[in-house]
């Protein structure tokens, strides 16, 4: 427990504030968690420096950077939790950072994105990744939604475009829906998010 911050809250969390900055600081980073979709699951350092673990001395097991579908079939032919953006983990950062601001106030602001010398507080940030979420489903200058990624019925058809899905997780990099497309107990948060944009 942390002395009071503003309006006499009291903090009562893992990550206090020297240790919240540097874990921010990497996640906040384009080149590591931070997607113009969201966080990724796996930072995308990992795609020119896998982790390789030896097993018996020879080294059997490599963990990469996957935005989207494994490249192999060992776990089932998706990569889950190697790069994709997770709309549940997702919502919980940007309720998790909403939090931390009613305690720091304004008083703490990072760099968004980290080296860009751009300072936000802990509420804005929040806000520009929930925007970033968002723009997941939102039609872009040319009415393209990155959620249907290279799907040509979804993409331009009068009467299919507007009909959104709500994939299990997403393309780190591309933001294309991906998974089952019937996650509306979690995917569905997007309109919570959009609500929250919209007030």
């Amino acid at each position: 427990m942390r002395t009071p911050g503003t309006g006499e809250r009291r903090l009562l969390a893992v990550a206090y504030r020297e240790r919240l900055e540097k874990v921010l600081k990497v996640m906040l980073d384009e080149n590591e968690f931070l997607s113009d979709y969201g966080i990724r699951s796996l930072s995308k350092f990992h795609e020119k420096n896998p982790y390789e673990l030896p097993v018996d001395g020879q080294t059997n097991h490599r963990v990469g950077y996957e935005p989207a579908e494994s490249a192999s079939g060992f776990f089932g032919g998706n990569s889950n939790w190697r790069g994709p953006i997770w709309f549940p983990v997702n919502y919980l950062i940007i309720e998790s950072l909403q939090k931390f601001h009613h305690y720091f106030g304004d008083d703490l602001k990072v760099e968004f994105p980290t080296g860009s010398n751009n300072f936000l507080n802990l509420w804005e940030v929040a806000t520009e990744l929930s925007k970033r979420l968002s723009g997941i489903f939102l039609p872009d200058e040319n009415g393209n939604r990155p959620t249907f990624g290279g799907a040509k019925r979804f993409r331009g058809d009068e009467h299919w475009r507007d009909l959104l899905l709500f994939h299990e997780y997403f393309d780190g990099d591309t933001g294309a829906g991906l998974g089952a497309s019937h996650q509306t107990g979690w995917t569905g948060l997007v309109a919570k998010l959009l609500q929250q944009n919209g007030e």
